[in-house]
Formats: C-alpha cells, structure tokens, sequence
C-alpha cells in the first residue's frame, strides 16, 4: 500500500515537471512569433503611424553633422550644393472605401476627386511636376530645377493606383512616382506586372522600389538589409528592363545602415515619412515628405509653401 502512494506520489511530481516544461516552452515560443509577427505583419494589419519616423535618427544625424564637420562624404552623404523648395507629397489608397470598419485604409486613404483637386490646385500655382529621376539630376547639378517643383508619391503599389489615381494622372498629364513593394505584385490588393508594365510605359511614372516585403528597416540584420533593398531593386529591374534608381523607406523605418545599404544597392534618392520641404545632398537618401491629407486650394498651398 506504501509503495502504491509512493508511486502514485512520484508520477504526479513527473506530470508536475512536464507541465512545466511545456508551460515555458510555450511561453517562449509565443514570443518568438510575437517578435517574429511584428517584423513580418502585413501592412494592411497595421497603421502606418505604428512604426512611421518623423525626426532624422539619430545615428544618420551623427553622420551627417560628421560630414559638416570634416568638410566631405558619408556614406554619399554630402553638405555642399544648394538647398531647394521641393515639395514631396506622399500619398498611399486612393480610391473609395467600401468597408467603413477598415480604418487604416481609411486613415491612408484620398479620394479620387480630392486628389484630382489637389493636381488642378498645382497646375493652376504654377508648380510643374517632377520624378525621382529628376530629383537626382537637380541635386547632381545635371539640370536645374524647374520653377515650383513638385513631387506625387504613391507608396505600396496598391492597385487603386491604376484603376483611380493613374486615369487622374493621365488626364492631367502630369508625373509622379509609384514606389513598389516587389513581392506583393498580383495580389488581390496590389498591381498586377501587366497593369505595372502599362503604368511604367506611360512615360509619366517613375517605378520606385519599397522592398520585397515591406519590412520596417531599422535594425534589422544586413542579410536583410541586402534582401529588402537590393534584392527588390533587381527583381523590378528584370521585370521592367531599365535600371529603378529611386527608394522609399517602409513606414519611414530607417537607421544609418538602411541608408548605407541603399546607396550600395545604387539608388539615386530615397524618401523617408519626416515633414519638410528643403532638399539638398544632406537628404538625399532620406527627402522628406508632406502627406497632403483632404487639403485642396489655399489650404494645400499653405500646406507645402510654408514648409
């Protein structure tokens, strides 16, 4: 009889143990895919204020005071040249929201027509529209930059922008930028290589890269580093046969290493979300933008000349 209890006693402290060694092991394992998730959480899950940077970090801003300091280059980061007024608007959905619940398309979102107004507020200011492309020849001194310069900048490669905003863009014929997130192309959500093709062909979209994957930048491995970056840039250059010279940062997510690895990669400028309207070499690996928002008229005037 004692050495039943005794057995018995000895087989709960067992399952006792085993408990837990499965209850850390769970606990440990739900940490990993929590870290792990949060690098890797489609976008749509996620607001881009979430991880969105609106100062210049501060490793970069080291860098760049280095660069003043000792009169030359960084990491291609340089101080001399000109400084120029050009504004950078930033947009992402442009379409009508059918899903009231889904607030961060809807916090990302413009309307067709406010954005049509806002293009006929440009063209009636004077301000004559520019590419990435462009950017790069200005800050390279290639060209001089026309009078009110401008930027249209649409991240992701939502397919929004072929079926709202590039009917819009067409209409007007002015120039813009669609940064393209590689990895996602056919997705129900995103542009299809054919619609991505017709848009690249049009003559008045530059192509841009956004990575594969659309993974926040700062911080991550240079194994990564080199597949966000470097890897997207070959894939949309294969599939469109010219070089794609122009970046932007996902979420704005970026560090010193980012910038590096980006310039390795050969692009020309990358866009970051920090508010501003001054480019000069400084910032050419990390141009600020404006994000426009509802404004139309004097209010988007007031929006990008006070910057």
């Amino acid at each position: 009889m004692i050495k039943v209890m005794l057995s018995q006693k000895g087989n709960i402290a067992i399952i006792f143990v085993l408990l837990g060694i499965l209850t850390t092991l769970s606990i440990t394992l739900l940490t990993v895919h929590k870290i792990v998730s949060q690098q890797t959480k489609n976008r749509n899950d996620m607001s881009e204020d979430d991880l969105s940077m609106y100062e210049v970090p501060k490793d970069v801003l080291a860098v760049i005071n280095q660069a003043r300091a000792e009169d030359r280059p960084v990491l291609g980061i340089r101080t001399d040249g000109p400084t120029f007024h050009i504004p950078i608007l930033m947009y992402h959905y442009v379409e009508h929201v059918k899903d009231t619940g889904d607030k961060i398309r809807i916090s990302l979102n413009t309307v067709p027509e406010v954005l049509d107004g806002q293009i006929q507020t440009l063209i009636k200011a004077g301000y004559n529209f520019i590419t990435a492309s462009d950017l790069a020849d200005i800050l390279d001194g290639i060209k001089n930059p026309p009078s009110k310069p401008v930027m249209l900048t649409f991240d992701d490669g939502y397919r929004d922008f072929y079926t709202d905003a590039f009917p819009i863009i067409k209409k007007y014929k002015v120039r813009a930028v669609n940064y393209v997130i590689s990895g996602f192309m056919n997705k129900p959500n995103n542009l299809t290589v054919d619609q991505l093709k017709e848009i690249a062909k049009s003559g008045l979209v530059e192509i841009g890269v956004h990575t594969v994957n659309h993974l926040a930048l700062k911080g991550i491995s240079a194994t990564q580093l080199a597949k966000e970056v470097g890897y997207s840039k070959v894939q949309l250059e294969e599939l469109l046969q010219f070089p794609v010279t122009a970046f932007a940062y996902p979420y704005g997510s970026f560090d010193i290493n980012a910038i590096q690895a980006v310039k390795q990669a050969g692009f020309r400028t990358a866009v970051s979300t920090i508010a501003g309207t001054s480019v000069n070499n400084s910032v050419r690996f990390l141009a600020y933008r404006l994000r426009p928002g509802g404004r139309t008229g004097q209010s988007l005037l007031n929006l990008i000349e006070k910057n």
